[in-house]
């Protein structure tokens, strides 16, 4: 047997066993566990696929932030697991479930294979008008140009994302700092890595940035760098959260949807369409747009990671 056969048939087992494993597992923390893991075999099955950004964003989001989102969560819902667990369901909400999640896996299962062969597919338009955008990563190409609407509703999706979290900022809280005051060894181990990491991090990320115009690499992929070194300089105590009331904090997470927006804007004169860009001045103004929506994303993932906030300003 093809080893690489072997080893893709053994992903797709393992997959299926952690995606099964992690639905029926009773402890909550573990379940959360189970679902980093699970984005990171993703992030696998898709470098296997040969879909480098996705695999690079399954990993930065799947496997890295929603993860941490889900086990924060679970210790802060700690206390009252045990009463969860005694309201269990009966036989009947069970089965009702069963059958709703096997109707929905079947359905995708039928438009999949109902799809002519060949399937539709808008490949060769793409294909043919790519090099106007002057990228070399299609991927880029196709979600700043092609699918912008999409790309810049993900970024408003985000920050609707953060401000339901602040609206569990309780009254007297609200305009304080998010997260709790870390306190930890100057000297130790996590100080250490604190004060090491993040210079070298900052450089991967304006690198990841930068090369994703022609190579895998992104807005993405870059913020989430940059949120997970500025999370650890906060757990290390090295440095606080903002309070979310300081104008300029509110300016940093809106200015990737407002560049988005201006430059969508001005492409109605210019360019004669929302979104459309001058010819010849594509890539400069994509760059502009990944930039600033990378310092937006750092920014917001980091904040949805520590939360409402939880004390007052006290500077």
């Amino acid at each position: 047997m093809n080893l690489a056969l072997l080893f893709d048939g053994m992903l797709v087992v393992l997959i299926l066993a952690v995606a099964v494993w992690t639905v029926t597992v009773r402890d909550s923390f573990a379940a959360g566990i189970g679902y980093a893991v699970y984005g990171l075999l993703l992030a696998l099955a898709w470098v296997r696929l040969a879909a480098v950004d996705a695999a690079l964003t399954e990993a930065a989001i799947g496997g890295g932030l929603t993860s941490v989102l889900m086990i924060r969560a679970t210790v802060r819902l700690r206390a009252g697991e045990a009463a969860a667990r005694a309201a269990t369901p009966g036989p009947l909400p069970r089965l009702l479930a069963a059958l709703l999640g096997g109707s929905v896996a079947a359905g995708l299962a039928l438009v999949v294979l109902a799809l002519p062969d060949p399937a539709p597919t808008l490949a060769p338009q793409v294909a043919e008008h790519i090099a106007t955008t002057g990228l070399g990563n299609a991927v880029t190409a196709v979600l700043l140009s092609f699918r912008a609407i999409d790309t810049l509703l993900e970024a408003v999706v985000l920050i609707y994302a953060l401000i339901a979290v602040w609206t569990l900022t309780p009254d007297r809280f609200w305009g304080g700092r998010p997260g709790p005051k870390y306190e930890t060894d100057p000297n130790g181990m996590l100080a250490y890595l604190a004060r090491l990491l993040p210079p070298i991090g900052i450089v991967v990320a304006v690198y990841v940035l930068w090369v994703g115009a022609d190579l895998p690499g992104g807005k993405f992929q870059a913020g989430t760098l940059l949120a997970a070194m500025w999370l650890l300089a906060i757990m290390a105590g090295l440095t606080e959260a903002p309070p979310i009331s300081r104008r300029w904090l509110r300016g940093v997470l809106v200015a990737g949807t407002v560049v988005f927006l201006a430059i969508g804007f001005a492409g109605v004169p210019l360019a004669g369409a929302f979104l459309a860009y001058p010819e010849g001045f594509a890539k400069p103004l994509i760059v502009a747009i990944e930039a600033a929506s990378m310092l937006s994303i750092a920014f917001t993932l980091a904040l949805l990671v520590l939360g409402p906030p939880e004390r007052r300003d006290q500077a």
